[in-house]
């Protein structure tokens, strides 16, 4: 967490990051842009990757948050996590996106930042695989059917969406690709018997292998 000045140096921070780069961004820059002087921003933080660094921090906590109201949100357990991964990625993307500078950003954030993107990505990936294990138990989804584990499947929604983002500059291609990929996971995993419906009997007697009972009552009386 930070308090609110270190916020609002935050702030002006990302704002200079997409303006000049990370590599032509100075502290001074940043002081400028957050209304103080140099000397005052070294008292909240020491050099411009520990700036960065701090940005990427609060940044992943802000999507994580928002990947959680996501997952508790009502629906089917698939578009939840369509939903949870999508406001996950945009809440980190919106403003370095929109940026001339966007992919060296990218870059500095694979250089500079790569432990707090992994531990933030496993942290979602516990949560993804918290839901779908939920939904498992509750006869919402079969992970059964791809012979996979909840956190299996977890991690690779996440290896494809991270992958997806690579494909195309334009945000709206790789989340109209990104949905695509989850309508197929969602028919590879989903119940037979639909989303949260019990099985109907006809198809617990198929699924045991057991043949229906054939009442000859009837076929007996009509014979004496």
């Amino acid at each position: 967490m930070t308090d609110d000045r270190s916020g609002q140096i935050l702030d002006a921070a990302l704002t200079v990051f997409c303006q000049y780069g990370y590599g032509k961004t100075t502290m001074q820059d940043v002081a400028r842009a957050a209304g103080m002087s140099r000397a005052a921003l070294y008292l909240h933080f020491r050099t411009k990757e520990d700036l960065f660094r701090a940005g990427s921090r609060r940044a992943h906590a802000r999507a994580l948050d928002r990947a959680d109201a996501a997952l508790e949100a009502p629906g089917d357990v698939v578009s939840r996590i369509d939903a949870a991964m999508a406001t996950y990625f945009e809440a980190l993307m919106a403003q370095i996106s929109a940026s001339i500078h966007g992919g060296e950003l990218l870059d500095a954030g694979v250089t500079l930042t790569g432990d707090i993107v992994s531990e933030a990505d496993a942290a979602l990936v516990t949560r993804l695989a918290a839901a779908l294990d939920a939904a498992a138990a509750a006869g919402q989804v079969r992970l059964s059917a791809v012979d996979a584990t909840a956190e299996d499947v977890a991690r690779l929604l996440l290896a494809v969406a991270h992958g997806l983002q690579k494909t195309s500059p334009d945000p709206h291609v790789w989340r109209e690709r990104r949905s695509l990929f989850f309508r197929m996971a969602s028919a590879a995993i989903s119940s037979p018997d639909g989303i949260g419906s019990p099985p109907s009997p006809q198809r617990v007697r198929r699924r045991g292998g057991s043949p229906p009972r054939v009442d000859t009552t009837a076929t007996r009386g009509s014979r004496s």
